[in-house]
């Protein structure tokens, strides 16, 4: 495990995150880079987080667990940052992503959301 991953969760879970948030870019707001969703973060205006294992330096995204759960927000790992890229609507992969507003998926996302933090809890 990446020393950053503090949980793991299936691929289905990761899967309908991916989902979500391709909804979310579509009919709500979503910001990707980690800079965007540091600053997010900070704001308390972030609704889930995304972060991407294969980030080479970890240190680009090593802070963002810490930062979520300091503020009470949700987050989850998927295994490529290629995937990040695709749920957000570009060509290169992404170290991170965050759904500010869902759209037509918040009630995807409080589902995602309540999964995510069954597996955080173990």
């Amino acid at each position: 495990m990446v020393s950053y991953v503090t949980f793991e969760v299936p691929d289905d879970i990761q899967q309908k995150v991916l989902e979500v948030f391709a909804v979310a870019k579509n009919s709500g707001k979503v910001k990707k880079g980690t800079n965007e969703v540091t600053k997010a973060i900070e704001r308390g205006i972030a609704k889930l987080v995304i972060i991407a294992k294969d980030v080479e330096p970890p240190e680009i995204v090593m802070h963002l667990p810490a930062l979520c759960d300091e503020k009470g927000i949700s987050y989850i790992f998927v295994k490529n940052k290629k995937y990040v890229g695709e749920a957000v609507g570009v060509t290169v992969p992404t170290a991170s992503a965050v759904i500010l507003d869902a759209g037509e998926g918040k009630n995807a996302l409080i589902e995602v959301k309540e999964k995510i933090a069954t597996y955080k809890k173990k």
